[in-house]
């Protein structure tokens, strides 16, 4: 007799057990190093059950038996990606979540160059934001002290032109407008395909809306 096809409509937990188990493999990893092996799959099931876990007490004890055994996998570690980070250190830090902030501290507890480099960029933030370009020299002198290599080299740039961005930090004007008339202007000329006189470009800027 032929065996019963797995109905197509069965979750993927259902066909994956170790998926549901996964968030919680820290969890019972670190119990089992607590308790040092001494505690039961039933235990350890009531535990994670209490915290979410939606899976069977079998795939639990399967786990612990491997732990056991010196088998199991390592646990995956959660690293959250270079962009997710820069992302939590540029916002002003009373628009982050608990769990952001949280992360953001594992994060700099982890890294002495990247809880530099946090600091540094908050307070760089601080006078693009409140046009404090007087602070500005003595940012750079801080970053070139003990900064990250990159943000050095950052630094560097912005001694090079210290007067130009001192008064971009500082003045209320900007040159957004010049920016977008240039920008308007090479629009009209990809448009043309490059192929269109001098003259007709002119005509075209100065009676373009």
């Amino acid at each position: 007799m032929a065996a019963t096809p797995r109905p197509t409509w069965a979750s993927a937990p259902d066909r994956r057990p170790n998926c549901v188990l996964e968030p919680f493999k820290a969890y019972l990893s670190a119990r089992f190093t607590e308790t040092r092996g001494q505690v039961s799959g039933t235990r350890l099931f009531q535990e994670i059950h209490e915290r979410g876990y939606r899976g069977s007490r079998q795939v639990v004890c399967k786990h612990l038996a491997a732990l056991r055994a010196g088998t199991a996998e390592p646990v995956r570690a959660d690293i959250p990606s270079p962009r997710k980070i820069t992302s939590w250190i540029m916002r002003p830090r009373q628009t982050l979540t608990e769990s952001q902030d949280k992360r953001l501290l594992e994060v700099r507890l982890a890294c002495l160059d990247i809880a530099r480099a946090c600091d540094l960029a908050r307070t760089f933030a601080d006078l693009v934001r409140h046009r404090r370009g007087y602070l500005l020299l003595e940012w750079i002198r801080q970053a070139e002290q003990d900064a990250p290599k990159s943000m050095r080299g950052f630094a560097g740039f912005l001694r090079q032109d210290f007067d130009a961005v001192t008064a971009g930090l500082t003045l209320p004007w900007s040159s957004g407008v010049v920016e977008g008339h240039v920008n308007r202007v090479k629009a009209l000329k990809r448009a043309m395909y490059g192929r269109a006189s001098f003259e007709l470009l002119r005509t075209r800027i100065l009676t373009h809306p």
